[in-house]
């Protein structure tokens, strides 16, 4: 591709929300919220990703579809930018991906419960991480009488629950 055939960024914008979360497939890395930025430096693409955490396993398999994603469409020169400030917050997942967790079965993050930088106690922000005292809705039949079987669910970044009125398992996206 050449410097004047470039594609503008948000075509490259529109490629990338095509992009499934390879953990949550029913999602997009952008919705998800973590492409933060897409420019051209020269005729170089330039996509800043930040990870969902900087242990995230899913992050090699990310900046592939990504890749691949770009090369299908004809950008030959892309650099991929990890950035890790600020983290990542579930407060950037977009409010129709947490409609598409709680259709899937995932109950999605509970507005406000992020744990931000600043000067939180770190007993309430371990709180909120943790999933601690919280009342999680069952995405299946909506009840409010859940409980908190372990802090680890089917990957890092989700939490196993139990619905105790339809008894049914469920994953809940931890605040991070």
């Amino acid at each position: 591709m050449s410097a004047a055939t470039l594609p503008d960024t948000e075509e490259v914008w529109r490629w990338l929300s095509e992009v499934p979360d390879p953990e949550i497939p029913v999602i997009t890395i952008t919705e998800l919220g973590i492409i933060r930025d897409v420019d051209y430096e020269g005729d170089t693409l330039v996509v800043t990703v930040t990870p969902t955490y900087s242990g995230c396993p899913a992050t090699s398999m990310i900046n592939l579809q990504i890749e691949e994603k770009l090369r299908e469409k004809g950008v030959e020169k892309i650099r991929l930018k990890r950035q890790l400030s600020p983290a990542w917050t579930t407060d950037w997942i977009a409010e129709e991906a947490r409609e598409k967790l709680r259709a899937y079965g995932i109950a999605p993050p509970i507005d406000g419960t992020a744990a931000q930088g600043g000067n939180d106690v770190l007993k309430g922000r371990i709180a909120r991480m943790t999933g601690e005292n919280l009342t999680v809705p069952c995405p299946r039949c909506g009840s409010a009488d859940t409980t908190r079987v372990s802090q680890f669910g089917s990957t890092p970044c989700k939490a196993a629950y139990q619905c105790r009125d339809c008894l049914e398992p469920f994953d809940y996206f931890k605040c991070i």
